[in-house]
């Protein structure tokens, strides 16, 4: 296989109750919902579909929700990898934006602080390290993990700041497929639904 021709398929865990009513979730270890463990079923067809036959490394956050996505999604040989855990919202864990909105208008992860938690300078260091760690990897790799540290993964492996993962979209049980042409990195697709029978 061609250089050219491995890729990073980016697979967001499958909904939980805070990601239902929009609560921040980072450092909490929220369960996947009912429908959220289906989603990660169908997300492990819809990996199997866009990925050919071959080895592949797979890396998962620490929390369960990643885990049992990964789990759910038929992927063998998961490695946890703490670099992949969500942004840290720090004080503004599992707030509403429109909460946090009622102490610091107009405010976003991508454009304000987080009391307690990580910059986007921090999250933008992980997210780097992280593809360093994988860049000689021989084989496709999964990485199962969490919105908006996914979407700054996406920005970062364009060479963006990682708050341009404001651009991009990756819904629960989403997947985002990461590759290069000749040699340029590039978005091969994005924010793929996972596969639904009927």
């Amino acid at each position: 296989m061609a250089q050219d021709e491995h890729r990073i398929y980016l697979l967001r865990h499958g909904t939980t109750q805070w990601s239902q009513t929009g609560q921040h979730t980072s450092r909490s270890d929220i369960p996947l919902t009912v429908e959220g463990e289906l989603r990660a079923r169908q997300a492990g067809q819809t990996l199997t579909a866009l990925r050919p036959a071959g080895p592949v490394v797979v890396l998962a956050s620490p929390r369960r929700r990643a885990q049992r996505t990964a789990e759910l999604a038929g992927l063998d040989d998961i490695t946890t990898e703490p670099l992949l855990a969500e942004w840290d919202y720090g004080d503004y864990e599992g707030l509403t934006t429109p909460e946090i909105r009622e102490q610091v208008p107009d405010w976003t992860v991508w454009t304000h602080p987080c009391p307690g938690g990580e910059s986007a300078e921090q999250v933008s260091a992980r997210a780097d390290e992280l593809l360093v760690r994988i860049a000689d990897t021989a084989s496709d790799v999964v990485l199962v993990g969490h919105g908006h540290f996914s979407r700054c993964l996406i920005a970062r492996w364009l060479g963006l700041p990682a708050v341009a993962g404001v651009g991009f979209a990756l819904d629960p049980a989403g997947i985002t497929v990461l590759g290069r042409e000749r040699g340029a990195p590039q978005v091969v697709r994005s924010n793929i639904p996972p596969w639904q029978q009927g």
